[in-house]
């Protein structure tokens, strides 16, 4: 055996080693935190970019869906308390108004669910905060971002340069709306401002139920600015200062719990899948394997034949 076939083969035994050691380190984590009925508090996280299920490599997600997530807290008798960590710029309206409504869901069941902001929980990620009993942010959080924007590139000059031009065949007038070869008419910035509009009143909306607030002060405050967390205090947008593990704390004592809280999270994302960005082990073994085989192993048994 050459000696670049001999490299080849310990890379393979290595990545299988790796493999089996974090599934079963996994399996260990999940089996250690078999939580009680009477000390349990549940722990979903969002994070990055609301709507956003895969990273650059096409893998899911290290979280998950947090609408899983929320429902999963909902069904679970075990857990007398939530602790929703999010770190998050925004993202998807739709999604998180789906999350936002599913916070309520589980508030209905009678479990109190505590908001843990982290290096950012703004825009989207702000409406799904509103969504919980008690916002905690650490003092240098950015939050807020309350507003709605729509951005396209007008890419015309460019192809007009590049003597490229566009054939649209369109069913209706506004069915293109939006090209990037052209510019919009007066009549589709007035369908497309209206849809800001609507977008940005049910943000206020859910900003005032969540918060408490009159629409009136919620508007004074949303004007897209941002603001820390020591700010947010200040405006009424976020309760108390504090990191997760205070989020933790209140959340026990709002659900009456004695002691040292167990923690139930539900995502347990392996070593690998923290790397990579996948808590589906299937998933991220296969495709993860994949990348690894094309970028070394292939090339290195082909070298060595």
């Amino acid at each position: 055996m050459s000696k670049k076939a001999l490299i080849g083969l310990i890379v393979i035994v290595l990545i299988i080693s790796t493999v089996i050691a974090s599934i079963f380190l996994t399996m260990s984590q999940e089996n250690n935190s078999v939580p009680s009925a009477s000390d349990t508090i549940g722990v979903i996280t969002i994070e990055g970019v609301i709507g956003e299920t895969t990273n650059i490599l096409g893998i899911p997600q290290v979280t998950g869906d947090p609408v899983e997530q929320i429902r999963k807290a909902q069904e679970d008798n075990s857990v007398k308390a939530v602790v929703v960590k999010i770190n998050s710029p925004g993202g998807s309206a739709a999604k998180s108004v789906e999350i936002y409504t599913e916070l309520k869901r589980l508030k209905e069941t009678g479990k109190k669910v505590i908001i843990s902001m982290g290096d950012a929980a703004a825009s989207g990620g702000y409406m799904a905060a509103c969504g919980g009993d008690i916002i905690v942010a650490n003092p240098a959080t950015i939050t807020g971002s309350i507003g709605v924007i729509m951005q396209y590139t007008n890419y015309e000059g460019l192809y007009d340069k590049l003597g490229l031009k566009e054939i649209t065949i369109k069913s209706g007038p506004y069915k293109d709306m939006g090209s990037p070869t052209r510019d919009l008419t007066p009549e589709e910035k007035k369908i497309l401002q209206g849809v800001i509009d609507d977008t940005y009143e049910q943000f206020v909306e859910i900003v005032s139920e969540g918060r408490k607030m009159p629409v009136e002060k919620v508007k004074e405050l949303a004007d897209g600015r941002i603001f820390t967390g020591r700010q947010a205090v200040k405006a009424g947008l976020v309760d108390k200062l504090g990191d997760f593990y205070d989020a933790v704390d209140i959340a026990a004592k709002e659900a009456g719990i004695k002691g040292k809280p167990v923690l139930k999270y539900y995502t347990a994302p392996s070593p690998w899948s923290i790397l990579f960005g996948s808590t589906a082990h299937s998933t991220f073994q296969e495709r993860g394997l994949q990348i690894l085989r094309v970028l070394f192993i292939d090339k290195w048994l082909l070298n060595s034949k």
